[in-house]
């Protein structure tokens, strides 16, 4: 009797063991994975400010640029671009980090344009607002460097815990899976050629 009572109560610490390590590790995933949603609103949050943004730089600079039109339209239509592509921050593949930060890439470029053509209004780059403005892209562009590293980081810590052993085995029962990351933009390893 005093046997089958002690092999009971060993069958049953073991299982409430078994039960807290396996609750345990699921657990970690499921705040890493929460981690991985909140560093990605983060990045939304940044962009989405870089987006209200240009509403008013384009009202500024319009007063001065009338017949840069093009530039200005393709600036909003980059715009309309970049806030139609969304990303489901459940699953966030790499083919989706793509697209979004492709339809991103082509917003920096049409400012990135309109900032150069911008250079031939002297009167324009005197004005206060429009100085303003570029101050606060600028600053909202580090935010964005800044929010996509955090991301990375916190994508490196979720990844590497579902992939190590054993983790990784409950991690696919349990349908955890890995998440994309930010990358540079293709030819960014290659130093620009400068020329004077």
């Amino acid at each position: 009797m005093k046997k089958s009572i002690i092999i009971i109560a060993g069958i049953v610490l073991f299982v409430i063991i078994m039960i807290a390590w396996i609750s345990g590790m699921y657990n970690g995933l499921v705040n890493r994975e929460e981690g991985t949603k909140q560093a990605w609103a983060q990045v939304e949050n940044v962009y989405q400010r870089r987006s209200d943004l240009i509403p008013n730089l384009v009202e500024t600079v319009k007063g001065y640029a009338n017949f840069e039109k093009s530039t200005l339209t393709d600036v909003v239509n980059a715009r309309a671009k970049a806030t139609q592509v969304t990303v489901d921050p459940t699953k966030l593949t790499p083919a989706q980090i793509q697209n979004f930060q492709g339809a991103q890439n082509g917003l920096s470029s049409a400012l990135g344009r309109l900032m150069v053509v911008m250079e031939k209004y002297p009167d324009l780059k005197a004005n206060q607002n429009f100085l303003d403005l570029q101050a606060q892209l600028e600053g909202t562009e580090n935010r964005i460097a800044v929010e996509r590293k955090k991301f990375n980081e916190v994508v490196m810590d979720y990844n590497t815990a579902v992939r190590r052993f054993p983790r990784n085995i409950f991690a696919g029962m349990f349908g955890f899976q890995q998440k994309g990351y930010f990358q540079a933009e293709e030819g960014a390893a290659k130093a620009p050629k400068i020329k004077f």
